[in-house]
């Protein structure tokens, strides 16, 4: 079976399929993610997700919270807990790419806690690659819509 067939019938993770070129890491970026659930309460229940990580040689975090009401428990034929726990996992690892990107970082390593590092980005060169040079490019005379 293709990867993709699989993801839509709840095999793999679809946060699996996601391609992270801001993660370099040999296994899943969730595989490293720590859960936990805090004291409910008649609103619901909170949970935290953290990926700890190092940065440089100080032991850092990023963390996730999400609330699960007492309705939303029972939706999905009673499985509320475990959509709202993949939807969040799915959220978060959004998030962490987005960090990355944003602050040019990347997660790397082989140890059991990932480290944070600067991201290598390819040369200006391919950048220029793209564009077509500009003798290339014919002179339109008129567009034609439709």
């Amino acid at each position: 079976m293709q990867i993709a067939t699989l993801a839509m019938i709840g095999i793999v993770s679809p946060v699996r399929l996601a391609r992270m070129p801001h993660i370099e890491l040999p296994r899943a970026l969730e595989d490293y993610f720590a859960f936990a659930e805090t004291e409910p309460t008649r609103n619901g229940r909170r949970f935290s997700i953290t990926l700890p990580y190092m940065d440089g040689e100080r032991l850092d975090r990023l963390q996730w919270w999400y609330h699960v009401s007492p309705a939303q428990e029972q939706m999905y034929e009673g499985t509320g807990l475990v959509f709202h726990r993949n939807r969040a996992i799915e959220r978060f690892c959004r998030h962490i790419e987005r960090w990355l990107d944003i602050t040019a970082q990347r997660f790397h390593g082989d140890e059991p806690i990932p480290r944070l590092g600067a991201h290598h980005t390819p040369a200006a060169a391919s950048v220029t690659a793209i564009e077509p040079p500009l003798e290339e490019l014919a002179p339109v005379d008129k567009v034609v819509n439709g």
